[in-house]
């Protein structure tokens, strides 16, 4: 079957000479690895130009353009070459058949999951971090990176009110920075038998896996149940912790979302601070994707109580609109996380610089790390904090323009209130008599109609047992018209589903 349309074509080539193209003997190379600074050049500039006609071009095509396995295979399963082909055509073909066989997360319509767009001086700063080839395990190796990570990490710690024996790292991501959490968690705790960890039943997967991977048994991840706005129920975390402990366990955690991934609920942070603090367990925030809101004044409101956390995790690369990877783990006291992670290595003995030259591999489970922070450095020093902050801002208010669009609308129904980015709705008539089995296959219909026949990519939930269209609206280049007509496509398929 052939992919939703048509794959995106190459920009026309340039005129490049022969011998520029970086292949074989005729290549120009110095060496059997190594290429000429005019081909490296000549390449450069066509990989951005293949990049910058992407982005120029991507409003207008779809938001997914994927293709079933056995014709990726077709095209692309082969030997590897003994000798090799033009760079150029190698990287174009990179760009034409590869790299745009997917969700094109940077999208102004790409709805569906957490998607973002990255700035361009983010991209950029990736690529030089590439290029300069820096492992920043150790102070010693990475002197300039460290302390740049440590000033970002710093603008994060006074953003979220932390105080200064705060610290913490970048993270590839939410998984990481769970995992890292916990394990601080435990050590801090004392690494007891019986552990427990507690969460919501919303909590994102990789907490679960979090808890899992650092040795709590899989009957032992105590999944907390939500109430009607899916926020975690914390008279019945108080229960469920006294019961545990009458039962000779021991609680390691009590995780708590700012912003989950299904709906964008927050959970009740101060009352789970209260808690926490006078049962001495160790309280974790997964702000992986609400996080960064705390730079708005409408998101301070929101996350208030977030500063009374043990450990933090964040994701630049959603609502800090960064390339992937860039989750980051803040804790309030830093000398839980050395503790935890830090190791000797003999053969790492010449990279100890003594005193205030933190080496980042004692503070998480890399020992080998690339340089994650300097996209954000260079974004925010290039850009400033107002255009984030304004960004942040608009993503809020269009969704909850859409809840109102939504709520007007009579083929189309909210099924709860709006929150960050997150609008859960879907096609229900006036709220007709129609059962549930019966609302969700005209909803599903809907669904793939958009994936296949719209420029937009939508998800869907569940809530309770009820199937839910999502839109997650967490693009600094989606506008109105981009909602507004995804909004209305779903409600043309709708009438048009109920009409069979």
């Amino acid at each position: 079957m052939p992919a939703k349309h048509s794959m995106q074509e190459s920009p026309e080539n340039r005129q490049i000479p022969a011998d520029a193209q970086g292949s074989g003997s005729d290549s120009g190379a110095c060496g059997d690895l190594q290429m000429s600074p005019d081909i490296m050049l000549d390449l450069a500039n066509r990989t951005a130009e293949l990049i910058i006609e992407r982005i120029t071009k991507l409003p207008d095509e779809n938001a997914w353009d994927g293709e079933f396995k056995k014709e990726l295979e077709d095209r692309l399963m082969e030997d590897p070459p003994e000798h090799g082909s033009p760079a150029l055509e190698v990287l174009e073909r990179a760009a034409k058949e590869i790299l745009p066989m997917g969700a094109r997360l940077d999208h102004p319509r790409s709805f569906a999951f957490i998607p973002s767009a990255p700035t361009w001086p983010g991209i950029l700063a990736d690529f030089m971090v590439s290029a300069y080839h820096v492992n920043q395990c150790t102070w010693l190796t990475a002197s300039g990176a460290s302390q740049m990570e440590l000033v970002v990490t710093d603008w994060f710690r006074r953003w979220l009110g932390y105080p200064d024996t705060a610290g913490g790292l970048i993270a590839s991501g939410g998984s990481a920075a769970s995992l890292e959490a916990l394990v601080a968690a435990r050590e801090s705790a004392g690494a007891p038998e019986g552990g427990t960890v507690y969460m919501s039943d919303q909590s994102h997967s990789a907490l679960v896996r979090a808890a899992r991977i650092m040795g709590v048994r899989p009957d032992r991840v105590r999944m907390i149940e939500s109430d009607a706005l899916f926020r975690l129920d914390v008279e019945t975390l108080i229960r469920t912790v006294a019961q545990d402990r009458a039962a000779g366990f021991n609680p390691v955690a009590v995780c708590a979302n700012a912003g989950t991934s299904s709906t964008g609920a927050i959970d009740p942070l101060e009352p789970m601070a209260d808690f926490c603090e006078a049962e001495g367990i160790w309280f974790h925030v997964d702000a992986a994707y609400g996080g960064f809101t705390i730079i708005t004044e409408q998101g301070k409101r929101l996350l208030r109580g977030i500063e009374r956390a043990d450990s933090i995790g964040l994701d630049a690369h959603k609502l800090f609109f960064q390339p992937y990877e860039a989750g980051c783990l803040l804790v309030k006291d830093l000398s839980t996380l050395e503790r935890a992670f830090a190791v000797r290595h003999d053969v790492l003995q010449d990279t100890v610089w003594g005193a205030n030259h933190p080496n980042f591999a004692d503070r998480g489970l890399q020992l080998s790390r690339s340089v994650r922070a300097l996209k954000i450095w260079v974004s925010v020093k290039t850009f400033g904090l107002a255009p984030f902050r304004n960004a942040i801002s608009r993503s809020m208010e269009l969704a909850a323009r859409a809840e109102v669009h939504v709520r007007n609308n009579e083929t189309l129904e909210m099924l709860i209130p709006a929150s960050l980015g997150i609008v859960c709705f879907r096609v229900n008539p006036d709220h007709a008599a129609l059962d549930e089995e019966s609302l969700e296959k005209i909803n599903r219909k809907v669904l793939a109609r958009v994936f296949w026949e719209d420029r937009a990519l939508v998800s869907s939930t569940m809530l309770r047992g009820k199937f839910s269209l999502r839109l997650c609206i967490v693009n600094h280049t989606t506008d109105w018209d981009d909602v507004r007509e995804t909004l209305e496509a779903i409600e043309r398929f709708g009438n048009e589903a109920l009409s069979d």
